[in-house]
């Protein structure tokens, strides 16, 4: 019992000397495997900022290789179709916008129906001018419902012939008057705009007076606009002026 008890001592003896030879042994490995590893990390780190410089430099690009690359004739007629796109679209958009650009016809009808106001008689035959837009007795009548902008220019004009004739036009009173009349007819007729003057005018030569106005209104879908004028036998036949 003793002789064992005495071999168990020096086997404890010799594991208890032998442990700090251990110790060290095994720290060496773990301070090898972090500076390993801290290593790999700097190439690592050192070939991705060697790979951006280049790639900022103009070094590395990018090649498609799924997609052969477009000749410069290639891109710039794909430019022009696309231009060409943009220009039909706006073609037709303007095609598509209702307009009426009606001249005066002549000869003019110098009869006034009431309170001395003439309606004047407008030029409808040129297709040209209605888009979108019809016209009949002496009306524009509007086909599509919408926001539309309704102008009208009046010109007057005196000349010796006038003198000839003794007509006295020294108080003279001149008037253009726009009226809408509503599609459903059940309401008379509103002005949308008017405008009057007495010109002073000089009888030795040749004279001239205009009237323009307009005004954004609201039509409806066969909506009629029409122009009266006072003193109609003083409007100027010239289809450019009115």
């Amino acid at each position: 019992m003793a002789a064992n008890d005495y071999r168990a001592y020096l086997r404890n003896h010799i594991d208890m000397e032998e442990a700090p030879a251990r110790a060290p042994h095994t720290g060496s490995t773990h301070r090898a495997l972090i500076f390993g590893t801290l290593a790999v990390m700097a190439l690592l780190q050192v070939a991705s900022s060697v790979a951006i410089l280049l790639h900022l430099t103009g070094y590395l690009r990018e090649v498609d290789l799924a997609s052969p690359q477009q000749s410069p004739n290639e891109e710039m007629h794909s430019e022009t179709l696309i231009g060409d796109q943009m220009n039909s679209s706006t073609k037709d958009k303007t095609k598509k916008v209702p307009s009426a650009h009606l001249p005066i016809k002549t000869p003019i009808d110098l009869l006034p129906n009431e309170n001395g106001l003439t309606q004047i008689a407008w030029d409808g035959m040129k297709a040209e001018n209605l888009k979108r837009m019809k016209y009949k007795d002496n009306r524009i009548i509007v086909d599509s419902p919408g926001y539309y902008y309704v102008y009208a220019k009046t010109c007057f004009r005196y000349h010796e012939i006038h003198s000839s004739e003794k007509v006295n036009i020294s108080n003279i009173e001149l008037g253009q008057y726009i009226y809408h009349e509503k599609h459903s007819r059940s309401e008379p007729p509103t002005v949308l705009a008017k405008s009057s003057g007495t010109p002073e005018w000089n009888i030795k030569k040749y004279n001239k007076y205009c009237m323009e106005q307009g005004r954004g209104v609201r039509l409806e879908k066969d909506d009629r606009i029409y122009v009266k004028v006072s003193n109609a036998q003083l409007l100027d036949p010239a289809v450019e002026e009115t």
